[in-house]
């Protein structure tokens, strides 16, 4: 799965460019006024229209830099991530488009760009002790444990290192980081998918929550915002919560476990990316009529999309990520700090799909029309 997501989506660009011709036909936006049985369809028009431009723009493949000049023709960085994981390589491929377009403007930028197989805050304080070794201009993290990482990365500045965060975590509030680009809404994106289900419930039943990594900003922020929703309706309490540590067999032995002692179980808010596709194989292992929601663009949860398994998806713009970070990197690097020249929190949407968008998605990100 890796080597798809790096081999198709980065031809997707040109793919996304003829999004208009290929985007399901149930989305059609022709017309307007009355329809078949009398009723006004021109605000259910208008509501098609501007949602077939949110889901066309979920990833956004074109960018260029802007116009900066960097102070120097070579940059060395180094960024270290949670886990080897796909949407890790989607932010990568976003990097790369940045450094190519960097170098035929006569800059070469080089980094690296390492993570563990497993999370481990552990893992990432050796990580970034090591790079201060390494005379790099820049060091970027993607914050593993908010609790563990922040005082690192504060003594790191303090002792003159450029530290910023990145992709879809961002370090404690008050951590003296220089900046974050990445998701800045994850307790919001757990909430926003929560309330679909709880919609999709009809507002009772029993919930399950796949967190995800133990001390990840993003995973706990998304839980937080989930455990919150499901507290403002009498009818629906929370039946579990795991942690699955962004494995898709540890999701699916979690979500196996949960489903054999809550037989009744109403639904699932997964909280990554990995866990999705754990929860939807268990669903349909078991028969359970469970309703799940949960995180981004992974293929084979686009495809339980598709078949209906999963009923909604939050797909967040790694692309864009991945770009704006090498971009940002570049003026810290040369010495620039937060303001008109780039935020001190570059934030990069969430677009919340469901099944009538899959078959777009798969194309756009995969090539994958099946």
């Amino acid at each position: 799965m890796v080597l798809d997501v790096k081999r198709l989506l980065f031809a997707a660009a040109s793919v996304a460019a003829a999004a208009s011709l290929i985007f399901p036909v149930s989305y059609s936006i022709a017309g307007s006024g009355a329809d078949a049985s009398g009723k006004d369809s021109g605000a259910e028009t208008l509501s098609a229209a501007r949602r077939e431009k949110d889901v066309q723009g979920a990833v956004n493949f074109e960018h260029a830099l802007d116009s900066y000049q960097p102070k120097k023709d070579h940059y060395n960085f180094y960024f270290t991530y949670k886990i080897v994981h796909p949407w890790w390589d989607a932010v990568a491929l976003g990097m790369e488009d940045a450094q190519r377009q960097y170098l035929k403007q006569g800059i070469t930028v080089t980094y690296e760009y390492m993570a563990p197989n497993a999370a481990s805050a552990a893992d990432q304080t050796e990580r970034l002790l090591g790079a201060q070794q390494g005379g790099y201009d820049v060091i970027g993290v993607d914050v593993a444990d908010e609790a563990i990482i922040s005082p690192i990365i504060d003594e790191m500045v303090d002792s003159g290192y450029k530290v910023m965060t990145f992709s879809s975590s961002d370090a404690a509030v008050g951590c003296k980081r220089i900046a974050y680009v990445g998701n800045t809404h994850n307790y919001k994106d757990g909430a926003d998918l929560t309330e679909a289900l709880c919609e999709k419930l009809n507002y009772e039943g029993e919930v399950a929550i796949l967190v995800g990594s133990k001390g990840a900003p993003c995973h706990e922020d998304r839980a937080k915002g989930a455990k919150d929703t499901i507290a403002k309706y009498g009818n629906m309490k929370i039946a579990a919560i795991e942690y699955d540590m962004d494995s898709v067999d540890l999701a699916h032995e979690l979500a196996l476990k949960i489903l054999r002692e809550h037989p009744n179980l109403a639904g699932l808010v997964c909280c990554n990316m990995s866990n999705p596709v754990g929860a939807a194989r268990a669903v349909v292992e078991t028969g359970s009529e469970a309703v799940i929601v949960g995180m981004d663009h992974d293929r084979e949860a686009l495809h339980y999309l598709n078949d209906g398994v999963i009923y909604c998806l939050g797909v967040q713009d790694c692309y864009s990520i991945g770009f704006e970070t090498l971009q940002t990197a570049v003026k810290i690097a040369d010495g620039n700090l937060p303001g008109e020249m780039f935020p001190e929190k570059r934030d990069e949407p969430t677009t919340i799909i469901r099944q009538k968008d899959a078959a777009f998605m798969l194309t756009v990100l995969y090539g994958d029309a099946s």
